[in-house]
């Protein structure tokens, strides 16, 4: 039997989205979910153009269960908008338990029929791009990739994997893995990160972060969005997408890196008094616009956390309270902590 594929020019690798109805805290956009759904229609016209499959590395989403419905609606109509049905990795923001379910909006959009997602690590599919057979295998966030690819496919001219993972591209980090060889694997490319990393090759694998293609914080400002395309000639194309560089509201103290992979290594803390209540007093926050996500509030936390060597202990409770606020506790609480 005789064994069929999507032929295809290309698979273009498209950075987390980060879909949301809730504008991050220093973006000016005036429609910050019209934004980013521009960069996804515009990443779908190129794919149009040239016959690529879109892949998108993970995080659709910034929020597992988007209240949004019409934001849904007019993702699912620019999905559908492709020559080809587009295909993505899960992310830790799509999901609110360990793998994805009914509940989560992601699995709502895969189940409309525009978007084909890989829920378990393994191999996801094959394509043929010009005259080579392409073996696409993902992992999802939390689940371990492998040592061998070879075992995933049968007989193919090479194997992509794709990861969203907290990967040592440059300087190790507290939970981050090293970037290893995988037999078989010709390529691997990580979402979850959002900043673009320099090429690693471990053995015979080469590891690449492309970066989202949406800025939610301000260590992003210098990132340029783009997305990258695995061509028939085996070499990765780039386009840039269309964006607004000054985009962010720099009123005010602004604190170091928050974006996944960018985390200052934790302090240790000693104890804290009444942070939660001088802060509210405070006028720094109060400077600028109000955020959707609490997120300048946060800064202004962060910082007296760091100035007064916070306990941990102190930090959960605070945290929890403006967590409550923003009605997103799980992931807040894990995010920020310092």
């Amino acid at each position: 039997m005789t064994e069929t594929y999507r032929e295809v020019e290309g698979i273009l690798f498209i950075g987390d989205p980060h879909l949301s109805s809730k504008k991050p805290g220093r973006r000016k956009d005036g429609n910050f979910s019209a934004t980013v759904l521009k960069k996804i229609e515009y990443a779908i016209n190129i794919c149009n153009e040239r016959r690529f499959v879109p892949c998108f590395l993970g995080d659709m989403f910034d929020d597992a269960v988007e209240k949004d419905e019409s934001l849904k609606t007019k993702l699912i109509r620019i999905l559908r908008q492709c020559w080809t049905t587009p295909i993505s990795n899960v992310g830790n923001h799509d999901k609110v338990n360990d793998t994805l379910t009914d509940s989560d909006t992601l699995a709502i959009i895969a189940e409309s029929g525009v978007l084909n997602v890989c829920t378990k690590a393994g191999a996801f599919e094959t394509f043929k791009i010009g005259d080579k057979i392409v073996g696409l295998g993902a992992t999802p966030y939390g689940q371990s990739f492998p040592t061998d690819a070879r075992p995933f496919f049968g007989q193919v001219d090479q194997i992509v994997w794709l990861t969203h993972h907290d990967v040592a591209f440059e300087n190790p980090y507290p939970g981050s893995v090293a970037p290893q060889a995988i037999i078989g694997c010709k390529l691997v490319v990580n979402g979850h990160m959002h900043l673009r990393k320099n090429v690693v090759r471990v053995g015979a694998t080469v590891w690449f972060n492309p970066g989202n293609i949406i800025r939610q914080h301000v260590d992003a400002i210098d990132h340029e969005p783009a997305v990258f395309a695995l061509t028939a000639k085996g070499s990765l194309e780039k386009f840039v997408i269309p964006h607004e560089k000054i985009i962010f509201d720099l009123t005010g103290k602004l604190i170091d890196a928050i974006s996944p992979g960018e985390a200052p290594t934790p302090e240790s803390n000693k104890d804290f008094d009444s942070a939660f209540v001088n802060l509210l007093n405070a006028n720094s926050s109060m400077e600028m616009a109000k955020s959707d996500d609490g997120s300048i509030l946060l800064e202004d936390i962060k910082d007296k956390f760091e100035r007064e060597k916070t306990s941990v202990e102190v930090q959960d409770i605070v945290l929890g309270l403006l967590s409550r606020t923003v009605k997103n506790e799980k992931q807040f609480i894990a995010e920020v902590k310092v």
